[in-house]
């Protein structure tokens, strides 16, 4: 069976735990320049469900309270991609922005890490070129 036989069509969001949602919004929209898609009250889990992501991207990332068992603060394993990884270490580090080495690793695209203000981590990695 296919795996759209099973309803599995794509990748909607991915969860990044976070400690003030509003907070969380600003820097991924004003510091890392992602569009919010969506941002509805959840009385009942004492947050919102908040998306965030690249324009013209299908997949985006959750901005979700986190709580007992879903920490702020961890590798989040995400790697978000940039036309020029450069000039992208350049931007933050003149912004303030936690971010490593630019890392020049042969064979691989340039990247390097970035922490978020609740100091979860993620990837930025250039994009291949396109021919």
């Amino acid at each position: 069976m296919n795996p759209t036989q099973r309803g599995i069509t794509g990748i909607a969001a991915v969860g990044i735990p976070v400690t003030d949602q509003d907070r969380a919004l600003r820097f991924y929209t004003e510091t890392l320049g992602m569009e919010k898609r969506l941002d509805v009250p959840l009385p009942q889990f004492g947050g919102r469900w908040i998306t965030v992501g690249p324009t013209g991207s299908t997949t985006a990332l959750a901005l979700v309270p986190a709580h007992d068992g879903v920490p702020a603060g961890v590798e989040t394993g995400i790697r978000l991609a940039s036309s020029d990884a450069a000039a992208a270490h350049q931007h933050l580090r003149a912004r303030g922005v936690d971010v490593g080495e630019l890392l020049h690793w042969e064979g691989a695209p340039p990247m390097f890490a970035v922490r978020d203000p609740d100091r979860n981590g993620l990837e930025i990695t250039q994009e291949a070129s396109r021919s």
